[in-house]
């Protein structure tokens, strides 16, 4: 089965090292979908503009969020989602630098399902989806979420 994860991710260094976690064999059954902002992301989620195309952008099983992201933050989207009834049961990870606790408080405040802080270099990066894949995608069973 193929999964998509939207990847809402700004650095263009953190997307690159992301996108070759991916193309990894063990991952190569998931769609990486990248926006590079929170704007994008929630039109992305809600199917509007340029995402109007599920059958190109579907809606995700995932979503790898960082917290500070141009236009609208890692915890506006998260707070948009949650408000959103077709959409609120996708499962967010929040991938980021900040160890910070007012971050991690507020993330899971919000209603996010785990918080990872991001691991420098691509072999820790590779062993932490890894981890994410087999949990999130593989274990977990996953929730109906209706499409807009």
């Amino acid at each position: 089965m193929n999964h998509t994860i939207l990847l809402v991710e700004d650095d263009p260094t953190d997307i690159l090292l992301m996108q070759r976690v991916f193309r990894h064999e063990n991952l190569s059954k998931i769609t990486l979908q990248v926006v590079r902002d929170g704007d994008a992301a929630v039109f992305y989620l809600s199917g509007e503009g340029e995402y109007s195309d599920r059958d190109r952008y579907p809606l995700p099983v995932l979503i790898l969020l960082d917290l500070r992201l141009p236009r609208r933050s890692g915890h506006e989207v998260l707070a948009w989602l949650r408000q959103q009834p077709e959409l609120k049961r996708i499962p967010v990870v929040i991938l980021t630098s900040s160890k910070e606790a007012r971050d991690v408080n507020q993330a899971y405040d919000l209603g996010v399902n785990s918080y990872l802080a991001k691991s420098s270099g691509l072999t820790a990066l590779l062993e932490m989806m890894k981890a994410v894949n087999l949990y999130w995608l593989v274990t977990n069973v996953k929730p109906e979420v209706q499409p807009n």
